[in-house]
């Protein structure tokens, strides 16, 4: 049986997709520029998240205020691989938590309607001491995938869940070295 803390994912042999939702002024200077760049902050942590559904339940499909926008982040799995190699779980010791570079934190996976699931999904916050390095080294492409996950939520909200269901990106386990397995083990 499979671990409920198992990371799952669209990825390929070199990169791994995270998503993330923004106010349009930060997701439409990162589209102009091909990264991030101000407004963005890089004074502060910033979430990435490789589950689509989990995002969408956090974003309210993307019409909460300041998360109008939902961005397609596709990072090296080198990248990837190294926030975790530097994480600490936020259900660690404060003092460690306080001191990481990069927190890990597991909350219930989301199914297409928003309803928790009996797994969890990863998020992954990568501190300001860290941030350049995300957006300067890891990151290789931006997608607004804004229309999609409109015309996503339009078919749920008319009664056409298949529809929506076809419009997400497939997700499948991730299989993270051994040196990173502690943080499937949150121990909740």
């Amino acid at each position: 049986m499979a671990s409920p803390y198992q990371i799952r994912a669209d990825y390929d042999a070199r990169t791994i997709v995270v998503y993330q939702a923004y106010p349009p002024a930060i997701a439409d200077a990162a589209m102009r520029a091909g990264r991030f760049v101000a407004p963005f902050s890089f004074q502060r942590m910033t979430w990435i998240k490789p589950s689509f559904l989990w995002l969408m339940h956090r974003s309210n499909w993307a019409r909460k205020s300041g998360q109008e926008r939902v961005l397609a982040v596709r990072i090296t799995r080198e990248g990837w691989e190294e926030a975790l190699s530097r994480a600490v779980l936020t259900t660690a010791d404060p003092e460690a938590v306080a001191q990481a570079a990069v927190h890990v934190q597991w909350d219930p996976e989301r199914s297409l309607r928003g309803a928790a699931l009996n797994h969890y999904s990863i998020q992954v916050g990568i501190g300001r001491h860290l941030i350049r390095t995300f957006t300067d080294d890891w990151i290789v492409g931006l997608t607004d995938v804004t229309a999609q996950v409109r015309k996503a939520a339009t078919f749920l909200q008319t009664g056409h869940a298949a529809k929506a269901q076809r419009l997400l990106p497939v997700e499948r386990p991730y299989e993270v070295p051994q040196a990173l397995r502690h943080l499937s083990s949150p121990g909740r």
